[in-house]
Formats: structure tokens, sequence, C-alpha cells
């Protein structure tokens, strides 16, 4: 028995297959590639392809830890913007074909960084702010942290939950369900029907949303060094003092988060990784539903179209997948 377990094993091939929720789709990465397909308001499945090699598969000094996570959190970002817009367009009853004019850039810029401005006073300085005002706990760093820290995961959890109650994103967290189910089958080997999906669990471990929940846990962790530090030679730290030093270490944060992705996704057979992907997949239980058979269609549709001429090539085997989506 452990003889065939060993063979199966040594049979499978890793690969990179992730992907995103967007508006009423699933946009699908693969090696060399990424589709976005989108449900028209007409039944149509529309979809979009574009060839794409991180710089991290490029340029070799990139690949470092840590390095490359900071490197591919960007390129994600900028790939899901994208995304997310094409998206937009195709699910509008009346989608504008033309190229965006200069000021619906602009209002797009604005709407980005008013949200990314959003994000970093509700999860970065309000917890500090809270933190320093409600506690006397400002010259012991791993205290300091802990507290703050415990008040970003609150705020995360309260966020999800809420957004959670809009109809919008409520469909957004069905296709969700549909990349992860997709993703499954697809890593299992099936022939990818509707009936070889449908089983799947919606929670899946490399998932962004258990990225995001590594990385606030290493925040913690990565702030509470920085702090001692400054702590030892400077004595004590203010409020202003902390942003600092915290804001810009964000990116670095990520790319930990990254890292301890990475770690999990290799190691799931330890039952100790197992329980450490848990508090992640339990917050799937937020950012994911189950999709119907229409939603499961269109996730199939953007990983054949991100696959392209080579879809026959490498459906029907089984994966080894050991990065982020």
């Amino acid at each position: 028995m452990f003889k065939k377990m060993l063979i199966l094993l040594l049979q499978k091939s890793n690969i990179l297959v992730g992907g995103q929720a967007v508006i009423e789709g699933v946009m699908m990465r693969v090696p060399g590639a990424y589709a976005t397909a989108v449900r028209k308001p007409d039944g149509e499945i529309a979809f979009e392809r574009k060839e794409f090699e991180s710089i991290v598969k490029r340029v070799k000094i990139f690949s470092f830890p840590v390095l490359r996570g900071i490197i591919s959190l960007f390129e994600a970002m900028k790939i899901g913007m994208q995304t997310l817009q094409y998206s937009a367009d195709m699910s509008e009853e009346e989608a504008d074909k033309k190229e965006p004019g200069m000021g619906t850039k602009l209002l797009d810029f604005l709407m980005t960084l008013i949200a990314f401005s959003i994000a970093i006073g509700l999860f970065f300085i309000l917890p500090l702010w809270l933190t320093t005002k409600a506690f006397s706990i400002d010259k012991t760093a791993w205290a300091f942290n802990l507290v703050s820290g415990l008040f970003r995961i609150i705020f995360f959890l309260a966020y999800l939950m809420l957004i959670s109650l809009m109809e919008d994103v409520k469909r957004l967290f069905q296709y969700h369900g549909a990349e992860h189910k997709t993703i499954y089958a697809f890593e299992a080997g099936t022939d990818m029907e509707l009936a070889d999906i449908r089983p799947w669990t919606t929670y899946h471990p490399r998932c962004g949303t258990s990225f995001l929940f590594i990385s606030l846990i290493s925040a913690i962790l990565l702030y509470a060094v920085i702090d001692s530090v400054l702590i030892y030679y400077l004595g004590s730290l203010s409020l202003k003092m902390r942003l600092l030093w915290h804001l810009p270490m964000i990116p670095f944060v990520a790319g930990i988060g990254y890292e301890g992705i990475k770690f999990t996704s290799k190691y799931m057979s330890n039952p100790l990784v197992g329980w450490m992907t848990k508090p992640g997949l339990w917050l799937q239980r937020i950012t994911t539903s189950e999709p119907d058979d229409a939603m499961l269609e269109v996730a199939v549709t953007s990983l054949k179209e991100a696959f392209a001429e080579e879809w026959d090539t490498y459906r029907g085997k089984e994966y080894e997948a050991e990065a982020i989506e």
C-alpha cells in the first residue's frame, strides 16, 4: 500500500494554478498566461486571455525568499485591478467598447487611492491609535503589538462579515467558491465536467484569504521585533514613530505571508502544518459560498482559455501545487 502511494506521489507534477473571483466571473492564472471569463447579462460567457510571466521567473535575483513574495503581490494586484475592470465592463448591460478616457482613468485612480487609504487607516493606523490610547503598554513591544494585532484581526473579521451581507458581494463569494472547486478538480486530474467539480469543497489552503490571515499574524511578530529594537535604543516609541516604521514594512509583511502560504501548501500532510492552516480555512466560510452550475461553467471556461491550445495536454493529470494564488 505504501509503495503504491509513493509511486502515485512521484507521478504527480508541480504546476502553478491560481485564480481570483471577479464581477460575475473568474480569473484563472496558469504558467505563462491568465484568462478572465465573465457571464454577460445576455447569458453569454465573454473571456479575455493575456500572456504573462512573472519577473520572479525571469530575473534570478528576484526569486529570493520574501522578495519574491513582495514582487508577486504587486504583480497580483496589477492583474487583479485589470481583470476587475474587464469584468465590470463585460457585466454591464451595455458594455462600452471604447477605450476609457482620461477622466475615467483619473476617477479609477482616485477610487483606488481612496480605498487604499481607508484600508491603511482601518487596519494599521486605527489599531495602533486604540492600543496607544486604551492601554499603557507603549514600552512593552510584544504586548503592544499583540493587542494592536488583535484589534487588526477583529476589524478584518468585522469587515468581511459586513461586506458579506451585500448582494453583489454574496455573488462574488460564490464565484470565489467556483474558482476553488475548479482548481481542486483540475489538480485531482478529473475530466473537468460539472459532475467532476461539484463535489469539491470551496475551502482552499492557498486562498488569498488564508494569505491575508497569515500576513496579519506575521505583522504581529515582525512589528514586535522592530519595536523591541527601537525601544532598546530610543527608550520609548510615540504613535508617530511607530507609524513611521510600521507602514513602510507592509510589503515585507506580505512577503513573509507569501512564504508562509508556500510552506503550508508544501507540507499540508504534516498534522501540525495542517492545524496551522485551519484559521485561514475557517475564514473562507465567510469569503466563499456554494456556486451554482452556471458559475462553475464560467470558472472552467476561464481555466480552459488560460491554457488555450495546451488544455488537453494538462487536463486529466494529477498535480502538486506549491505556489500561492
